[in-house]
């Protein structure tokens, strides 16, 4: 319950409509709007399956030359993990995003002012109503990079690359859904989920 409580608090943020944009210049679109508050609200509790355990310790091999302190990397490994399947998203696209917005530094902040892991633009906080959030915050950082993804998933009919695109607020290029993509396959991607050849 404790636990449950403080993930409340923490569980707000802000996400990224696109890099290069800012409050003053943004026309928020009021469905994804409505998508953050109602993430913002949810609560989730990590399982224990045994399919997860197996993930983890997979992914905190690829993991451990980007971030070394076991404690952490399992923390924000679980945390990527449940925030990507609250939003029906694959851990492992999260991941590659992630490497290509922060190289996992949780205080990474980009020169248009995008905080945190999956780089969140700050203005989302009052946008949003949550102005005391903590962008630094892994969760809350990942709940709304989860759930903006999502959002973009949907828009692009389930086109990755388009989303990673609209994502990253450079619709017109594919350089960046390229690079996403390539971490995702070299790197990422488990093997269970990679194509047989014939």
């Amino acid at each position: 319950m404790r636990l449950c409580r403080s993930l409340h608090v923490v569980l707000t943020g802000t996400i990224l409509l696109g890099h290069t944009l800012y409050a003053d210049s943004v026309n928020v679109d009021p469905k994804l709007l409505m998508a953050l508050k109602q993430a913002a609200r949810e609560i989730t509790d990590s399982s224990n399956q045994m399919d997860e355990v197996i993930w983890l310790a997979t992914m905190s091999r690829r993991l451990k030359r980007r971030v070394s302190d076991p404690f952490y990397r399992i923390a924000l490994l679980k945390t990527v993990h449940s925030e990507a399947v609250r939003a029906g998203l694959d851990p492992e696209l999260v991941l590659a995003l992630i490497e290509i917005e922060s190289q996992f530094d949780r205080f990474a902040v980009s020169r248009s002012g995008a905080r945190g892991l999956m780089q969140v633009m700050p203005f989302w906080m009052k946008e949003i109503g949550h102005p005391q959030d903590n962008l630094f915050h892994p969760r809350t950082n990942l709940r709304y990079g989860c759930t903006i993804l999502r959002y973009y998933l949907d828009m692009t009919g389930g086109d990755v690359k388009r989303a990673l695109a609209e994502y990253n607020g450079s619709t017109e290029k594919i350089v960046y859904a390229t690079k996403v993509m390539v971490a995702f396959d070299e790197t990422w991607q488990s093997p269970s989920m990679r194509p047989v050849s014939e």
